[in-house]
């Protein structure tokens, strides 16, 4: 079970690309402690996603470049085990650093179930394009930012539904809408021969890049009101500056790719998704750290 071919399938960097989720949730939250702030963040990204990564591998059996890993190694039913041995630790943690906080463990469940049922052969979810594009978007962007916000402020599952809470939760499935079929698109032949008819086949090469912009496009200028209306339109700008690396990149590789299909690849990928990531990650971090006004009361300045 802990050879270490199982443990490369458990992706635990790939858990960075989804961080600015949780900073997000950490933005928006008004009671914080230490204990909660950190529990969180070890539960999902050490136990939870690396627990749907190794069980999605083991589904797979990918030959090819997967999210994280660019030579995925064989994999056998100890994968399968270890899977369920991180989720298992990772509800244990919740109960025993949140005690009474069920709603956050329900939470917690029903993320996972999502993610087994995207990858496992009974559903198999990742078949049908559009399902797996809105149920993937949903629960790795909206349905963690509510998560993270129950669990850092001990709230019931009704506060969710507030505006200041359900914008944001919606606004980071947008951008998860946005740039998913783009970590599809140099699966395509992969996907194709496992009967997954993903998003970005259906878009194609170009259709994926296009439909990639015009999305991220509608979801930065939802953020770009949300900041104004719930903080301040300085966070706004600040944001809008944050997205101009991705969107150079963005543009820089769509023009290569529409000169040689081959470009559209792995390491293209992860190069997208490791900009995408910093540039909101440090743009979330920002927020929490000036609207919250943390360092001015820890005399940073």
């Amino acid at each position: 079970m802990f050879k270490k071919s199982n443990w490369l399938h458990l992706r635990i960097h790939f858990s960075y690309f989804l961080l600015p989720i949780y900073l997000f949730a950490l933005s928006i939250s008004p009671n914080l402690s230490e204990e909660s702030l950190i529990w969180t963040f070890l539960i999902l990204h050490l136990f939870i996603y690396p627990a749907s990564n190794a069980f999605n591998s083991y589904f797979d059996k990918d030959e090819k470049s997967i999210g994280g890993l660019k030579n995925p190694p064989p994999v056998d039913k100890n994968l399968f085990y270890l899977s369920q041995l991180f989720d298992l630790l990772g509800l244990a943690l919740c109960l025993y650093f949140f005690p009474g906080n069920y709603t956050l463990l329900i939470m917690l469940i029903a993320y996972i179930l999502a993610s087994r049922a995207y990858s496992h052969p009974w559903v198999r979810l990742k078949k049908y394009a559009v399902i797996s594009w809105l149920i993937a978007g949903f629960f790795q962007g909206a349905w963690v930012v509510w998560l993270v916000f129950i669990g850092l402020n001990d709230f019931s599952f009704t506060q969710i539904f507030k505006p200041h809470v359900v914008i944001p939760g919606l606004l980071a499935s947008a951008i998860l809408w946005g740039s998913y079929p783009m970590t599809q698109i140099y699966q395509h032949e992969e996907d194709a021969k496992r009967g997954d008819i993903t998003m970005s086949i259906k878009l194609g090469l170009k259709g994926t890049f296009m439909f990639t912009g015009v999305f991220f496009g509608l979801a930065s200028l939802g953020y770009f009101f949300y900041f104004k209306s719930y903080f301040d339109i300085k966070y706004s700008i600040i944001f809008i500056g944050a997205m101009l690396p991705v969107v150079t990149y963005f543009t820089w590789w769509f023009l290569k790719t529409l000169k040689d299909d081959s470009q559209a690849n792995y390491t293209n990928t992860m190069r997208l998704n490791w900009i995408s990531a910093s540039c909101l990650g440090a743009f979330f971090l920002y927020l929490f750290l000036d609207s919250s006004h943390v360092l001015s009361v820890a005399g940073v300045y």
